[in-house]
């Protein structure tokens, strides 16, 4: 009987699972109530035992069911690999290769990067798009872009896999004339709590309504790294900025690091990943244009 069990069936009994009622998993699976009944009723036939307590109002999982649920999600996840490496495989080579960047991003980096890449594969376009925080993500999930490099968004999708890159470190600083630069350090939250923070910002949904690294709720916010440059360095208030950015004012004595009193919402780098949906792994270009990524 088990040798008789279906993928779909696998499929069905997570997404009972997960939405907590079989009325649920059919608008998720776009099937009837009744379709996804009988389908959990046979599985549960295969395997010989009930998978769902139906006593109560909404199906429970039975402690069997409970059982068998992470198994049932690696056998799918395992699965999707097969299908996306066999689609990636079958596409061959790709005929552009699209990528959003994050604007944290070394740009010296980049630059090597892009520049092997083209002498490797000559033929094939490179799209870049450099965005910041949720807007590097969200057109890797609206499938936009092949390869999103994510650094400044501090979480990865699930219906996405990652590689780690390297870390950018990132530092507060203020102009030589801003107040702060005159305070011992540590700096505690409260002093720079009072002063003018520039925070950047973007302008997708991932990012609607929360804050990331924001000590003064009411800074200014900028779309633009290098508007919060500027306005760094002409003194309008302080931030944390990618080390390899400010270097070169650090050395003039034009900007000040800060050393501000620990705090779990500023961190001293960024992690860089380069990333794609699980469904659409890169391809050939894709995967040799992540390791240069990681070499240059």
């Amino acid at each position: 009987m088990l040798d008789g069990m279906s993928m779909d069936q696998l499929r069905t009994f997570i997404a009972a699972a997960e939405e907590g009622s079989f009325s649920a998993a059919g608008r998720k699976l776009r099937r009837a109530q009744s379709v996804v009944s009988q389908t959990l009723a046979n599985l549960e036939l295969q395997v010989g035992f009930p998978l769902f307590d139906r006593s109560g109002r909404y199906p429970q999982l039975t402690e069997q069911g409970r059982a068998l649920l992470d198994s049932a999600r690696a056998a799918a996840h395992s699965m999707d690999s097969f299908k996306a490496r066999a689609r990636t495989l079958a596409e061959g080579l790709e005929a552009e290769l699209s990528v959003a960047v994050d604007v944290m991003y070394p740009i010296a980096r980049l630059t090597e990067a892009v520049r092997a890449f083209h002498q490797e594969f000559p033929s094939t376009p490179l799209r870049l798009d450099v965005e910041a925080l949720g807007a590097v993500v969200q057109p890797l999930l609206e499938r936009k872009c092949r390869l999103a490099v994510i650094g400044s968004y501090p979480e990865v999708p699930p219906e996405c896999d990652t590689a780690f890159l390297f870390e950018v470190p990132v530092v507060a600083v203020a102009a030589a004339s801003h107040p702060l630069a005159a305070l011992p350090a540590p700096i505690a939250r409260s002093a720079v709590a009072q002063h003018v923070q520039l925070i950047l910002t973007d302008r997708s949904t991932l990012t609607a309504g929360r804050q990331f690294g924001v000590l003064n709720p009411q800074g200014w916010r900028l779309a633009d790294l290098g508007a919060k440059h500027a306005f760094l360095r002409a003194g309008l208030g302080w931030g944390g900025m990618p080390r390899h950015m400010v270097e070169d004012d650090l050395a003039r004595g034009t900007l000040v690091a800060l050393t501000l009193e620990a705090s779990p919402v500023l961190g001293q780098a960024f992690a860089m990943y380069a990333s794609w949906r699980k469904d659409a792994p890169p391809g050939p270009a894709g995967r040799r244009f992540i390791e240069l990524l990681r070499q240059s």
